[in-house]
């Protein structure tokens, strides 16, 4: 273990490696020169001034918030010789079953291209480019034949890779039988229980005012509601992420909630960032990809069968085709478990000098994908912004979702998480279930791989997601996970059978986000 003065001395360097690079570091070096030709600046105190100048100018509050971004998506600091795959993944066995499972997701992918004789990736012809061009915003109205494409694989296969999860070093016979775990997820991974989630948690507790919640006791809910919008103006004045992060914790309002996630992400919408953009629209002008047709699959099986979301459906074409060909998205795989998945050159099959990444952004989609970046939608009108807010979206927490990791937050840590609430506080619910072949999982696992997307009615989904940005975690979504089955307890203990007990779940768009949460975590007796 290193001590805390080498991890910061560790992660300072990593930073600065990071940005030097950067669009802001080029951006800061040309003000500070244009700064020197200011009467003010005194060469005396040269690095004082321009230090001063670029405070007052704002761009030291643009650095700040650059690193904070790093330093919400860096893996904890670890040993200088750690090997690579170490930082991605610590747990020798999590790394292996993420590979053995890429290994399917790419044979699948590849006999659908065998199977269909459709390349990986074509030139498009010409008139085609300038077909595409004339119909991009109106893409949803083009019905390609569909019929013979299918999802590379479903959350209910990943499910079962899962659960099939083993740590070879480790024996559960030795534990003592009323502490063994009744559900799916077998390895031993440490999650927090309600009082530390309490204190993970604080803001939301009954006595700090909320957004979400429409009576509360000590400040009426318009008053609370006025006040927090103000001070959420002082905060986007300000345009400090960290602050944009602390104050969203308490829920954002609706005409500040695009622009805060903005701040709290980093997000830019500068003239480079635009102009990114439209290289990456070029991208999916000029060439046709195979993971082309399942992005379409997607959005129709999905977001045009969504009564929230089919209005969006050219968004989502636009949007998920530029993520497809998007370069900078490797960049996430520094800190994911996961490898991003390669393909050969024809004729050259096997030979490393000729692989490339593909897609050119490392992700397959999967059923559901599009789902990420529905939600979006309501609150970005422009592509580009649309763009690059999902894009942060997606490396900071979405990832997270569909990767075997030991990470607290990543998915596997949720499932464990949303059974050890379950079974601790509603064991007579849990055994129930359990013995009428009705895991709890098996019910909640599609709402967390979905951070709870066209499960919950959009207003209360924007919410729940202001909390994921706020505490820069998704452990809520399995606090949300356990207290659904709370709510709807008297229920679930009268079936009889796992379709019935389906049934009891089915729609959740009726439920309010907050008052779960809060009666879960705060009003449940320890």
């Amino acid at each position: 273990m290193m001590d805390e003065g080498t991890e910061l001395s560790v992660t300072i360097a990593q930073i600065v490696q990071k940005l030097k690079g950067s669009n802001l570091h080029s951006q800061l070096e040309r003000q500070a020169k244009e700064c020197l030709q200011r009467p003010e600046i005194q060469l005396e105190d040269l690095k004082e001034d321009v230090k001063e100048f670029l405070k007052k100018s704002g761009w030291e509050t643009k650095l700040q918030n650059a690193v904070y971004r790093e330093l919400n998506v860096l893996p904890p600091p670890s040993h200088p010789e750690a090997p690579a795959e170490h930082i991605k993944e610590p747990l020798a066995y999590m790394r292996k079953a993420q590979g053995s499972w890429e290994k399917r997701i790419l044979k699948s992918l590849n006999s659908m291209c065998t199977e269909l004789s459709i390349p990986l990736a074509r030139k498009r012809p010409g008139n085609e480019q300038k077909e595409l061009l004339s119909k991009w915003n109106e893409m949803g109205t083009d019905e390609p034949d569909l019929s013979h494409f299918r999802p590379v694989y479903a959350p209910k296969d990943f499910l079962e890779v899962l659960i099939n999860l083993r740590n070879p070093n480790y024996d559960s016979s030795d534990q003592p039988s009323s502490k063994s775990h009744w559900g799916l997820i077998q390895v031993p991974l440490k999650v927090k229980d309600i009082p530390e989630l309490r204190e993970s948690f604080a803001e939301l507790g009954l006595n700090s005012g909320q957004l979400g919640i429409d009576d509360t006791t000590q400040v009426p809910a318009d008053m609370f509601e006025s006040e927090h919008a103000g001070i959420g103006r002082k905060v986007l004045i300000e345009q400090d992420s960290a602050a944009a992060e602390q104050y969203i914790r308490q829920g954002c309002p609706n005409e500040l909630r695009a622009e805060l996630w903005a701040l709290i992400l980093n997000a830019t919408n500068e003239p480079e960032d635009i102009l990114y953009y439209e290289q990456l629209k070029s991208g999916v002008l000029h060439h046709d990809l195979l993971v082309d047709n399942l992005i379409y699959k997607d959005v129709k099986l999905t977001a045009s069968n969504d009564d929230y979301y089919f209005v969006f459906e050219d968004y989502l074409y636009q949007v998920l085709l530029c993520f497809s060909r998007d370069t900078v998205v490797l960049e996430h795989f520094n800190y994911n478990s996961a490898t991003p998945p390669k393909s050969y050159i024809q004729g050259k099959l096997g030979l490393e000098d000729y692989a490339v990444v593909y897609p050119p952004n490392g992700v397959i989609p999967f059923h559901g994908f599009s789902m990420y970046v529905a939600p979006l939608c309501f609150l970005y009108n422009e592509p580009s912004k649309l763009y690059t807010v999902f894009r942060e979206m997606y490396v900071r927490y979405f990832f997270r979702l569909h990767s075997i990791s030991s990470f607290s937050s990543g998915i596997v840590s949720l499932c464990l998480q949303f059974e050890s609430l379950l079974q601790t506080h509603l064991p007579q619910l849990f055994y129930h279930l359990r013995e009428i072949g009705a895991q709890p999982l098996r019910i909640a696992f599609k709402w967390m791989v979905r951070a709870f997307s066209g499960y919950l009615a959009t207003d209360q989904l924007l919410l729940l997601w202001d909390r994921v940005l706020g505490y820069n975690s998704l452990e809520i979504l399995a606090v949300l996970a356990a207290a659904v089955f709370a709510f709807r307890a008297q229920n679930l203990m009268e079936v009889t059978s796992l379709a019935a007990a389906e049934a009891v779940l089915a729609d959740l768009s009726t439920l309010k986000v907050m008052p779960l949460l809060q009666i879960f975590l705060f009003a449940t007796i320890m």
